[in-house]
């Protein structure tokens, strides 16, 4: 097994939906190469954080402000689609009269 046959594996492996001859193949790979050890490491740990976690409430003036960031966000990019649609309709609309 090499690293990227690993890696296809994480996610089966974490879950523990990893047949047994799989599953031997994965940890002897395991016991040669460090960096994918670092992985399996560093995911456990990353697992228990978030699963330790308790659900946090923004206070109401962060909420807003990234209510207001998201929607601002969004209607700029609305507006530069827009934009660019009727830029391109002007282009066409203009290809066309000097054709005509």
């Amino acid at each position: 097994m090499n690293c990227t046959d690993f890696l296809a594996k994480l996610t089966d492996y974490f879950d523990g939906q990893i047949e047994s001859e799989l599953l031997q193949e994965v940890k002897e790979h395991l016991g040669t190469c460090h960096h994918c050890e670092v992985v399996v490491d560093t995911t456990r740990k990353t697992i228990a954080v978030y699963q330790e976690q308790q659900p946090y409430d923004f206070p109401e003036d962060v909420q807003t402000r990234l209510r207001s960031a998201a929607r601002f966000r969004r209607v700029a990019r609305h507006s530069t689609r827009t934009a660019r649609r009727r830029s391109g309709v002007w282009i066409r609309s203009c290809e066309h009269a000097r054709t005509a």
